[in-house]
């Protein structure tokens, strides 16, 4: 009992934030959004399927690459949704609870892994940087909408912060290198974007590690990671994937691609054009950061410590899976840039308040109550006016005729109506397989089901 007073006593604030973000993600979780998106729909029917069948919705027997929609969706988030329908069945709760889980382990990973790059600086700095970084990215815009909605970004997301993590422990305890490599394969097998920027920080630590005289782990590593590039190989030569991933592609200059993700009207005014991104008229930061991330920036620049280079390094390399594909900029791709500007505002707000010496404790009292505040302010929109204005790009309207609508002919002009169906229905898995008709794969790499059962898809329905 005294270990676990001690442990409450030592942690409160970082426990105050875990509770702030738990609630704050919780809160109507299953009717804000108003509806599952397709992605949320493909990804909670096949998780149904394969608790149901061992099978995903294609027949597929435990799949390392679930082919969809042909888009290919990753192995880590339909599992671990797999789990959470196991408890609370097919319904939008089973489908988003895994990403509060994940987005909580995110703001205690980042947490830990700030409190030790900042080990050289005082210990009351290090911890104090340390919980303003996990206090500003659990309310930071960028971060809220992912963390609590079945988008599998957010469990790459806190597998990448716990692989650095991992990988900065191994410094002093070498065997840690495995962990952080095992961490860095979870991630790139949860979502895409970390397929590419996984190799900027894993190639640069195998170095290390190999320079650092630590053989052993290195070799381990590289075998484990060899293993885990099989299945992508073939899904990228043999299994059409490649197909996919060149319609992704764009002709657009990558450069300015790039730029767009650090743009002030993205990043403060306007963010994500996307609904589902974010509440449209909301930036992904708030004006409050713009002051701090600079100050943050000059503070990192002048401290000559090589470990918080670092953390500009991995800014620099965030927006790149962003900055390649057709939509710029682009919140969910360049997500990892959302808890790498918070602990740069953290060191900002660290830096501001040690010019005034003798109100500091005042300065950051204000400081977090404007922060909260401008929270507040986030929350409030949201919960009052977020379904209106984005329950279309919620797909609202195939949850209506779903709910009311048993079988007959949907069009499938806007979507793909067939998951909907399979998903508010709870289509059994066997009888979708046997039943379905499928159309010609599209130009995308798509796969379309022209009907199943007692339910047709055609472009227009006609009475």
């Amino acid at each position: 009992m005294k270990k676990i007073i001690k442990f409450i006593k030592n942690n409160f604030v970082l426990i105050l934030i875990c509770l702030l973000f738990l609630g704050t993600r919780l809160f109507r979780i299953a009717e804000i959004p108003s509806s599952v998106y397709w992605d949320e729909a493909s990804i909670g029917y096949n998780a149904y399927s394969v608790l149901t069948t061992g099978k995903d919705e294609w027949g597929e027997f435990i799949p390392l690459h679930f082919r969809a929609f042909g888009e290919f969706k990753l192995p880590i988030y339909i599992y671990s949704v797999v789990a959470s329908e196991f408890i609370f069945g097919l319904t939008p709760l089973a489908v988003r609870i895994p990403a509060v889980i994940f987005g909580f382990l995110s703001v205690v990973g980042l947490y830990l892994l700030v409190f030790e790059i900042t080990k050289n600086l005082p210990a009351q700095a290090g911890k104090e940087i340390s919980l303003l970084s996990s206090f500003l990215f659990a309310i930071t815009p960028w971060f809220f909408i992912f963390s609590r909605t079945g988008y599998e970004a957010v469990a790459g997301l806190s597998l990448f912060i716990w692989a650095t993590y991992f990988g900065i422990l191994s410094f002093k305890k070498k065997w840690f290198f495995i962990f952080s490599t095992l961490f860095f394969i979870l991630s790139y097998y949860s979502y895409n974007s970390f397929r590419v920027l996984t190799p900027f920080v894993l190639i640069p630590l195998l170095v290390f590690s190999f320079y650092k005289k630590k053989f052993a782990e290195v070799l381990i590593s590289i075998i484990i990671l060899a293993v885990s590039i099989i299945p992508i190989y073939k899904l990228y030569t043999k299994d059409s994937g490649l197909g996919r991933l060149q319609t992704v592609g764009t002709k657009s200059s990558i450069i300015s691609n790039y730029i767009k993700n650090f743009s002030p009207e993205f990043l403060f005014v306007k963010g994500d054009s996307n609904p589902r991104s974010q509440i449209p008229g909301n930036g992904q930061l708030y004006y409050l950061d713009a002051l701090f991330l600079i100050s943050g920036i000059l503070f990192i620049l002048k401290s000559q410590n090589y470990k918080f280079y670092a953390i500009l390094g991995i800014l620099l390399i965030a927006p790149i899976s962003a900055s390649i594909t057709r939509e710029n900029p682009h919140a969910l791709r360049a997500i990892l840039m959302s808890p790498v500007l918070s602990v740069i505002s953290a060191f900002g707000v660290y830096h501001f308040s040690s010019f005034f010496t003798k109100n500091k404790n005042i300065l950051l009292t204000i400081i977090i109550v404007l922060y909260a505040l401008s929270f507040e302010g986030y929350i409030y929109k949201f919960g009052t006016e977020y379904n209106n204005l984005s329950h279309s790009a919620w797909q609202y309207e195939y949850k209506q005729i779903f709910e009311k609508q048993k079988e007959g002919c949907v069009s499938d002009e806007f979507a793909q109506p067939y998951i909907f169906a399979l998903f508010y229905h709870k289509v059994d898995p066997y009888y979708f397989r046997q039943t379905k008709i499928l159309n010609k794969v599209s130009d995308w790499g798509f796969s379309t089901v022209k009907s199943f059962g007692n339910f047709d898809f055609p472009k227009i329905c006609r009475n």
